[in-house]
């Protein structure tokens, strides 16, 4: 055996001496567990009766190391047999993580997968080196420079081993101060004011930073040299970024070495190339003489390319050169445009719709197959089918087709959403206690896009049944055709309005004509019979009766037959259809019943939704809601005019006008009148009879849910709010009049601006059997006779 560690010594470090080549004759291995001996066979560069030296040796080594599967690899000789003695690398039988928190596990799993460390694979220490080290940088790059990596091998049975990653991140350095060098026009307040990192970051401002990160700081440089460029500092240049460590590693020092140069103003715009430059001269927004801004002619270049896109010029390329005159400091812009080839669409395809026929998301298409590529209607196509509501995400890509340059197929990419809702809703209130309702109601009726429900709500205030359809592509056009059936019982008194009761049935046809892409009218005609029964004999209703002549009862009921119509607007320029961020919605309706109907009157009312994105990722958002309503009656039975049913009365309270207050509960209140003569006396009571006009108000800020995935961002949306609400009456005219008792409860009804306001936090989820929404909420103003209702659980209705 001595001799034969001599001699592979000699093999392996004779240097210039060269070793006896001898002609193997076999090939033994000592050592193989895990590896076949088969697979290291295959491995090695020499065979049996293969003559070998030193420099085979050498490569023999070098092979089997290069598997991944041996620690050390030593070659012997015994006689003419090669004996290869290994030790193979442990099989990684677990990997785990402790500490770690900036970095989550799935991540973490992720990337060491992509470097090849992975359970059942051999561990390669070296590999498991780099990674800690590049897992350093990482931590390093967000700031945190005492954060340390180390790895913790477990030795187990059957040369296996468990690999364990403790992290210890420690805290971000913060920012301790930022300084400039070289600044003379702007002073270092108004510089740093367009960085996202800050020394000192005040309380309101949720967008700033203070812990460095290296990424932040590179879009801060950026936003730099827009803000220079933006003034027509063209020739400003950062010529040093220094960015130095305190020795505790705790705090960051910037100090940024900047050359303003000097303003450029614009003497004139030159465009090359394209056929007919005098389109793009009519997208130019700046004027010969101006100072040169970098945002502009930024924007000039994405107009001209979207000019491009929409005539089928899918892949322009824009450029602006300019040409500086140092001297008189003005700067010529050369726009260099090479719009390319024409590209047509072939086909267009859709995936990711299992009920959703295609036909429905066909007829949305606002780009043509055949035609050439519309960049616009392929960004409005896409929109439209963001506004069905029948889908979570809809995303759009175009790609080339093979063997050609002049065409694309064009592919929608949706992910279906449940468009029906079990509505059921339950409510709890601090006076309230537990409330009910049921139905369903499917949007997207057998993937058909056709509206379809049946609702039987039944709670303690209202037995409905309503059955309604509707085909939103009646005709190739896009008129759509809709009807309902229902029939309704509905005890006021359970439902927190003055007592009464309505039996009601009836029918209606609606059609719906689209204007343009954003725009959409209505026109509807209905028919309403009513049974109405316990009526009060409050003063706001006896009014009402005193018009309505034949029609009351000789119990006091009423039985009214109307046949009405009604025409509405809507505008809807949301970016999604369920949880928009961005966009607007209007809808305004007008209905009157017909005359000769027993009552007659008519009702209006404008609905608004605003999104105002707050930052680029529509993470968070603002929402402004608002509607006005009014309503009375027109003409008159010959002595008295007519008023606004007290059944079509606005009302204010609940989830959907005023949160934080119980449903219907906010507005005006019954008085009685108890009297006589010339010298009315009232009675005041807090039986909530509602108003003929109304007026309500949101602010709502929309955020991130905490602790949610970014898989669960687009069916969860977290918010908080301020919401305010006004009902009156305008036919009230008993102000200065003597009040017997219930004074607490009497105020001007006529004055809209006795209104209620509240604020509290919601939460919406889109489940599988339909929206859901909490809120919690409280009154800031309130009157007299108002029921609170902390807090709000509603299924199958959201903003």
């Amino acid at each position: 055996m001595a001799m034969k560690k001599l001699l592979l010594a000699s093999l392996l470090f004779s240097g210039s001496v060269t070793a006896e080549q001898f002609v193997v004759d076999d090939i033994q291995f000592e050592g193989l567990q895990r590896v076949s001996i088969g697979a290291a066979l295959l491995a090695m560069p020499v065979r049996v009766g293969d003559s070998i030296s030193d420099k085979d040796v050498a490569e023999i080594i070098k092979s089997l190391f290069s598997t991944g599967n041996f620690e050390n690899v030593r070659v012997f000789r015994d006689g003419d047999d090669l004996v290869i003695k290994v030790i193979e690398r442990p099989t990684i039988a677990s990997i785990s993580f402790s500490g770690n928190s900036a970095i989550k596990e799935e991540m973490l799993e992720e990337n060491l997968s992509a470097s090849g460390l992975r359970v059942g694979e051999a561990l390669d220490r070296t590999k498991l080196s780099n990674i800690e080290q590049g897992l350093e940088d990482f931590y390093y790059s967000v700031g945190k420079y005492n954060a340390l990596v180390n790895t913790v091998i477990t030795p187990l049975p059957r040369n296996r081993a468990d690999v364990k990653f403790v992290f210890t991140e420690g805290v971000s350095a913060a920012i301790r101060q930022i300084n400039f060098i070289g600044n003379e026009v702007f002073p270092d307040e108004e510089l740093i004011s367009n960085f996202k990192l800050r020394a000192d970051v005040p309380w309101w401002n949720f967008l700033a930073n203070e812990n460095y990160q290296k990424q932040a700081l590179a879009g801060d440089l950026e936003a730099l040299r827009s803000f220079y460029l933006n003034r027509g500092y063209l020739k400003f240049r950062i010529e040093s970024t220094n960015v130095s460590i305190s020795p505790d590693k705790k705090g960051v020092y910037i100090t940024l070495n900047i050359d303003e140069g000097e303003p450029y103003t614009v003497s004139d715009v030159v465009f090359r190339g394209g056929k007919d430059s005098s389109q793009y001269e009519e997208l130019v927004t700046f004027k010969d003489g101006e100072v040169y801004n970098g945002a502009r002619v930024t924007a000039l270049e994405d107009a001209i390319k979207k000019t491009l896109g929409e005539q089928g010029y899918a892949y322009p390329q824009v450029s602006t050169i300019p040409e500086f005159n140092d001297e008189a400091k003005t700067v010529v812009l050369n726009v260099n445009v090479d719009p390319g080839k024409r590209v047509y669409v072939r086909n267009i395809r859709f995936s990711g719709n299992q009920t959703t026929r295609d036909e429905v998301l066909r007829r949305e298409m606002r780009q043509m197959e055949g035609s050439w590529l519309n960049a616009k209607s392929v960004e409005t196509s896409k929109e439209r089918l963001n506004r069905l509501g029948f889908f979570e995400t809809v995303d759009v890509r175009t790609t080339r087709v093979p063997g050609t340059d002049d065409q694309v197929d064009v592919e929608y990419v949706v992910k279906e959403t449940n468009s029906g809702s079990v509505n059921f809703g339950v409510g709890y209130g601090t006076e309230s206690g537990l409330s009910f309702q049921a139905g369903i109601q499917q949007d997207n009726f057998a993937g058909t896009g056709n509206r379809f429900g049946i609702n039987a709500m039944i709670n303690s205030y209202q037995k409905n049944l309503t059955l309604d359809y509707r085909d939103p592509y009646w005709t190739l056009d896009g008129i759509s055709l809709g009807g309902k059936i229902f029939y309704n019982e509905f005890e006021a008194s359970d439902a927190n309005i003055v007592d009464y009761t309505d039996k009601s049935y009836g029918t209606s046809l609606t059609w719906g004509f689209p204007f343009d892409e954003l725009n959409y009218f209505d026109f509807s005609l209905g028919y309403t019979h009513r049974q109405i029964e316990n009526l009060g004999g409050y003063y706001q209703i006896e009014k009402f009766l005193d018009s309505m002549g034949d029609s009351v009862t000789d119990d006091g009921g009423l039985v009214v037959d109307d046949f009405d119509w009604s025409v509405s607007w809507t505008r809807n320029n949301l970016n999604r259809g369920f949880f928009p961020t961005a966009g607007n919605y209007q809808r305004a309706s007008f209905t009157m019943t017909i005359p000769g109907s027993d009552t007659q009157y008519f009702k209006m009312q404008y609905d608004a939704r605003q999104y105002i994105p707050l930052t680029e990722s529509h993470e968070f958002s603002l929402m402004l809601r608002g509607r006005l309503g009014y309503g009375n009656g027109y003409g008159s039975n010959g002595e008295d005019d007519y008023l606004l049913p007290f059944y079509e009365n606005f009302y204010a309270g609940g989830f959907s006008t005023l949160r934080g207050f119980r449903s219907n509960t906010a507005g005006p209140k019954a008085v009685y009148d108890q009297g006589a003569g010339n010298n009315p006396g009232l009675v005041g009571s807090n039986d909530s009879v509602g108003g003929n006009a109304t007026a309500l108000a949101s602010v709502e800020l929309i955020f991130p849910t905490p602790f949610v995935s970014a898989d669960w961002r687009n069916s969860i949306r977290t918010s908080v709010f301020v919401d305010a609400a006004s009902v009156w009456d305008t036919e009230y005219d008993l102000e200065g009049a003597r009040v017997i008792s219930g004074q607490e409860y009497i105020y001007d009804y006529s004055d809209p601006m006795n209104y209620r306001a509240s604020y509290g936090a919601a939460l919406q989820w889109r489940s599988p059997m339909g929206p859901l929404v909490f809120s919690v909420a409280k009154p800031i103003k309130s009157f007299e006779g108002d029921d609170e209702e902390f807090f709000t659980f509603t299924i199958g209705r959201t903003f």
